[in-house]
């Protein structure tokens, strides 16, 4: 402790942003570019975790983590992934719909623990996507930003409402959607921001005020 006490407020932050970031790279599946859910061994994929990384490099080539060159090489790896990886309505397959299941097998790629097809964990992944392709804007990073545009219009959000305003919290192959919307002021913000701004799927506005509309507003006295 008495070497952290030396250290500037600054510099520690850098320090554990470092170590931070070292999760992403230490944890990544050299074939698919996946990261692991947490450090314990044989855990899966998790596509939020993958979203963050996506969001992650250009930030660690700014700080002189990565190269941009390296940091290009990460991103096209996860990215011509889920561009190929199997996309239906079958229960091992990567995704539906645009859509991807929470938890991935590190190596295949594959739906693990039954897990549902989550709207959650596909926007932030697809938030991490819509980064690298503003971030990477080279003359040979053209790839990137063509994936990044393709994963993001396959999106199917209106299959998502499931005849409703709002949207559903997701969905699995063996019982259809859940039982559950997205309710209430949340992280779900992002889930209709990136739903309402799609080129191919839009929302509707009904749906943001649907989503409104289930806010608990209070007033502080």
């Amino acid at each position: 402790m008495g070497d952290l006490a030396r250290v500037w407020d600054e510099a520690l932050l850098v320090r554990l942003q470092r170590a931070a970031f070292s999760y992403l790279s230490e944890y990544a599946n050299d074939d698919t570019g996946l990261v692991a859910d947490t450090s314990r061994q044989g855990s899966p994929c998790s596509i939020a975790v993958v979203g963050f990384a996506l969001s992650c490099y250009p930030v660690a080539v700014r700080n002189g983590w990565l190269s941009r060159a390296d940091a290009a090489t990460r991103t096209l790896k996860i990215l011509r992934f889920f561009s190929q990886s199997t996309q239906s309505d079958a229960s091992d397959a990567t995704g539906y719909k645009g859509f991807y299941y929470h938890f991935l097998d590190m190596r295949t790629g594959r739906r693990v623990w039954r897990c549902e097809l989550s709207l959650i964990d596909t926007a932030l992944l697809i938030a991490g996507v819509l980064v690298a392709g503003c971030y990477f804007d080279a003359a040979g990073e053209g790839e990137i930003r063509e994936l990044a545009d393709a994963l993001y219009r396959r999106v199917d959000w209106r299959w998502a409402q499931n005849g409703a305003r709002g949207l559903s919290q997701g969905w699995k192959p063996e019982s259809g959607f859940l039982h559950y919307r997205w309710e209430g002021y949340n992280e779900a913000a992002l889930l209709y921001v990136l739903g309402l701004g799609s080129p191919t799927f839009p929302l509707t506005p009904a749906a943001y005020r649907t989503w409104q509309l289930t806010y608990q507003w209070e007033h502080g006295s």
